[in-house]
């Protein structure tokens, strides 16, 4: 789901130590809006500081346009828009656009649907053909084979993101209580999978008239474009479009309950009870609405929140709770969410929330909170319009709620308004003694841990079937077409591809030996930083895994000189974000902020660097949430997948084998000296890079740094260097159980090769028709021809220690030993070579492309970083391109013998071993092996039926 973005002109100076809120006058997207005679409408916006182009299309149709036991059409049909048109083949719109050098996608939410691409300014008159191809020119193509095949791709997607995960069932448990039946938002944009698979061709083609027609959608083009040439290709391809039917506007919908609900689910994937809260609100752009998504913010946001207080702090019963406000076009909904400790009581949450409101009442709101929720919120505007496509996203969301695509101004001054009274007032009119809608959610078994007084939720889990192929008799039949008025049957020209600008890098080496990589971008007032500490979990005791991530953590929660809270609001009121994150080979502190407020947000960074307050009240702290995070982790099939992988490629002496969060056993076992000690001998600038782009020149960010020069002092830091062989010799299949799980977690592969390996580059280009993108081979056979999965992919994923190949899918279960057997068979065929036209479609997928590739800030810290990482020349993209313009099919074919041997490589499958397992000792393996959770061998009858 896309949300809209909330923005404010608020800014926090610093003035002899008091903060003092500006506006500032000039934040706007500026944009021509213009309607067709078909009435659809179109928004212009030019920005030339990239050659690319976005194109985004907003339907005003989603989940809320559907009917009762026809749900899912909106979503579904969202797939099917992807399928051909009348003059675009199967499969040809993902092709076409990365075969351009770019990327699309499209998305479904309870509102709308959206169709975007990004492109080299020189595609946009083919982005045109094709949006136009299937907004006109499409339902002749809709077949029964075609809408087979995404049905089942469409379950798959339910079975992946909702059924087989923990949690999964929550919102619709939700929203059928919260709303009445038949009301838009009573069922789930993924729909219900009775309705997706009773669904007809007939029922999606009247679903198509209705509305997708132009005079329901607004058509956004953003970017590197002449504006006179823009209007005549928008004409040209969408103006002979016919109107379909007028699309009634919706009517506000709210609603409220007339008593509580309660209601619990035990959950097949989850290993902690989780607690939802859910009162009726109201509609987006309303003034309550903006009230509400404060007091969101104030309840839970921070250290001092009253929820924090009372559930953390106090009484020890989660590591962090959320409140939100939700509000939509027509309803909208505030929810409190709180995944409990293992073996918590939700009796116990419950009460603690009723204290936390009560800690509310009394303490009240502060202008203080109201000025820390604005400061961030101009960040987060320049945050938003940073790409082409983030603007196009804004512009036709405003244009289709509101009619008017520079509503941001109106939103802006929306916010602005909102006051502690607001706050206060409209606690007490939706939450304070109202009725609500309560979920208990426990692990299956642990029944005695639901709120009282709760009834079973009626969710309806999906068995396991034997496979049956769905058989569709279609009929050879020429495609019809509709007249035009142009040949739409040729592709338009494209002329030439931006060529490459890679933008200019400078480095420095400060006197303590710290690498500095710059880049000056002044398109917007923002500076994005990272400093990147080497060692990470590869220094961590195999005996206390874990405390690399905890570092992480620990040095987050107050300096010596603020307390947790104090450097929480400083971050907050200066409107930036400064976090870290642990990985197996650094440890990283990230950075956003606005220009005027880099100086002051380096401080804290230096602060929280050199002066680490070591709370001991907080490391407890960290420590129970860091397991209760482990336990929660050990029910989902991915991270055991994950793990398991790991284990198997890496061995047990390896800390690759173990996740970066380490066990509940090594997490348990770890003392503050242990994260002192590691801070004392790792922490070092010479194993360190700081990279830093944005509105900010070279010596204003050497000149940030001068502290940390002076004050962190170099010392010797040895990275450990483990044996990581891939001595692999024969095909094992290893299946974890994991008892009705409704899709299977298939993990393909062995040890590959380091990203400083010569042939790591050539290999992952190798790689790109196998699995590389939504047009690899593996995909389209497993997704587009098979309708098992929602996705398929395989790909390289070296460091400086060598790592991994791996084809990766998730497949409906009853299609597991097919699905693997597929992945075995075309890893096999890849070796025999590929056409010269697939390696024409990669070098032009992996050449085109770098006109996107520096954009963004991220983008551009993403270059720097591996350029640092890797010792890599300031030139190498344009090394990289020459690599791939130069492979021939005969390089081709031989990498892929070299790094490609399905007879030696794991294969792992997480799924449901009762009906899965068995199949796969008839399948040539040379051995078949059956594992628990931490990978070790376990026996056929240890697995409950």
């Amino acid at each position: 789901m896309l949300s809209l973005l909330l923005s404010v002109f608020v800014s926090c100076d610093k003035l002899k130590g008091q903060e003092k809120v500006t506006t500032d006058p000039g934040l706007s997207i500026e944009f021509d809006k213009y309607e067709l005679e078909n009435g659809l409408n179109v928004v212009l916006h030019q920005d030339k500081s990239d050659p690319i182009v976005s194109v985004a299309i907003q339907y005003g149709v989603g989940s809320n346009r559907e009917k009762k036991g026809r749900t899912g059409f909106a979503h579904l049909f969202e797939h099917m828009l992807f399928q051909e048109s009348e003059n675009v083949p199967q499969d040809q719109f993902f092709k076409k656009i990365q075969d351009a050098g770019g990327t699309l996608n499209g998305g479904t939410w309870q509102d709308g649907t959206v169709y975007y691409e990004v492109v080299p300014k020189n595609a946009l008159e083919m982005v045109m053909w094709l949006e136009s191809d299937r907004m006109g020119y499409l339902i002749n193509t809709v077949t029964e084979s075609a809408f087979a095949n995404q049905q089942e791709v469409v379950q798959n997607e339910k079975r992946q993101r909702v059924d087989n995960n923990p949690y999964g069932h929550t919102g619709w448990v939700i929203d059928k209580n919260l709303f009445p039946d038949g009301h838009p938002y009573s069922w789930q944009v993924i729909g219900e999978l009775e309705d997706l698979q009773n669904a007809t061709v007939e029922d999606v083609k009247e679903f198509y008239d209705k509305f997708y027609g132009p005079n329901n959608a607004t058509l956004v083009i953003a970017g590197d474009f002449d504006e006179t040439e823009a209007r005549e290709l928008v004409e040209k391809y969408f103006g002979e479009i016919k109107k379909r039917q007028e699309v009634e506007p919706l009517e506000v919908q709210n609603v409220s309950l007339e008593e509580t609900k309660r209601l619990y689910h035990e959950d097949n994937f989850a290993s902690a009870p989780q607690l939802n809260m859910v009162w009726p609100a109201v509609e987006q752009y309303t003034q309550d609405a903006y009230a509400l998504d404060f007091l969101g913010e104030i309840l839970s946001d921070g250290k001092e929140a009253p929820l924090y207080k009372v559930l953390v702090e106090e009484k020890e019963l989660t590591s962090q709770p959320y409140a939100f406000n939700s509000a939509d076009q027509i309803a909208g909904k505030f929810r409190i969410m709180v995944t409990a400790n293992a073996d918590v009581d939700l009796d116990s949450v419950e009460a603690g929330i009723s204290e936390a409101f009560r800690l509310f009442e009394k303490e009240g709101v502060t202008e203080r909170d109201i000025e820390r929720i604005k400061a961030g919120l101009e960040t987060d505007f320049y945050n938003g319009i940073s790409s082409v496509l983030g603007k196009s996203f804004q512009l036709a969301q405003y244009d289709v709620f509101t009619g008017d695509p520079g509503y941001i101004e109106q939103d802006i001054e929306n916010i602005k308004a909102v006051t502690k009274e607001d706050v206060v007032r409209v606690y007490e009119k939706y939450i304070k003694g109202k009725p609500f809608v309560l979920t208990s959610f426990v692990p299956k078994g642990q029944i005695e841990l639901i709120a009282e007084n709760s009834e079973k939720a009626e969710v309806v889990e999906e068995e396991i079937t034997e496979n049956v192929a769905t058989e569709v008799a279609e009929m050879e039949q020429e495609v019809q077409k509709t007249p035009s008025k142009i040949d739409r049957s040729v592709q338009p020209e494209m002329g030439e591809t931006p060529s490459l600008n890679v933008p200019e890098a400078w480095t420095v080496q400060l006197e303590n030996d710290l690498e500095v990589y710059g880049i000056e971008q002044t398109e917007l007032p923002l500076v994005n930083f990272s400093l990147v500490i080497e060692g990470g979990h590869l220094l961590d005791d195999l005996s206390k895994n874990g405390v690399a991530n905890l570092m992480t953590d620990i040095l987050m929660e107050g300096t010596a000189n603020k307390t947790p809270a104090e450097l929480e609001e400083e971050i907050d009121l200066l409107g930036a974000n400064i976090y870290m994150y642990t990985t197996n080979e650094t440890i990283v502190i990230r950075g956003n902020t606005l220009k005027r407020n880099f100086n002051e947000t380096m401080d804290l960074v230096q602060e929280i660097l050199l002066e680490p307050r070591w709370d001991e009240k907080e490391f407890e702290r960290i420590k129970t949430s860091t397991i209760n995070g482990i336990k929660r982790n050990e029910a989902d099939p991915n991270w055991i997948a994950s793990n398991v992988y790991n284990k198997i490629l890496y061995g047990e002496n390896h800390p690759f084998a173990y996740p970066t969060l380490g066990t509940v056993e090594s997490v348990e076992a770890i003392t503050i000296d242990d994260l002192k000690e590691y801070y004392n001998k790792y922490f070092s600038p010479t194993v360190s890079n700081f990279h830093i782009v944005g509105n900010v020149t070279r010596d204003e960010a050497l000149a940030s740094l001068e502290g940390i020069e002076e004050n962190w002092a170099p010392k010797e830091v040895t990275i450990p260097e483990f044996e990581v062989t891939n001595n692999r010799d024969k095909a094992s299949l290893y299946f974890v159980d994991v008892p009705d799980a409704k899709q299977s977690v298939i993990n393909i592969g062995y040890i590959a090769l380091p990203r400083t390996n010569q042939d790591y580059f050539p290999a992952e280009v190798m790689n790109y028709k196998l699995g590389g993108s939504f047009s690899g081979n593996v995909n389209l056979i497993l997704r587009e021809e098979k309708g098992y999965t929602y996705g398929a992919r395989s790909g390289f994923s070296g460091s400086k220690i060598p790592g991994t190949f791996t084809a990766s899918s998730s497949v409906r279960t009853n299609t597991t030993g097919e699905s693997v057997g597929i992945f075995r068979d075309e890893i096999a065929k890849y070796k025999e070579g590929i056409s010269e036209e697939d390696l024409e479609f990669t070098k032009n997928a992996l050449i085109k492309s770098n006109a996107r590739r520096f954009e963004t800030q991220g983008s551009l810290l993403g270059m720097l970083q591996e350029m640092s990482t890797y010792d890599l020349d300031p030139k190498y993209i344009e090394n990289e391109e020459e690599i791939i313009g130069a492979m021939t099919l005969e390089q081709h074919k031989e990498l892929a013998k070299k790094y490609l041997d399905e007879s030696k490589m794991a294969y792992l499958v997480v799924g449901d071993a009762a009906t899965q397992f068995d199949q796969f000792k008839e399948m040539g393996f040379d051995e078949v092996k059956l594992l628990d959770k931490k990978g070790e061998e376990v026996q056929l009858s240890e697995v409950k039926p």
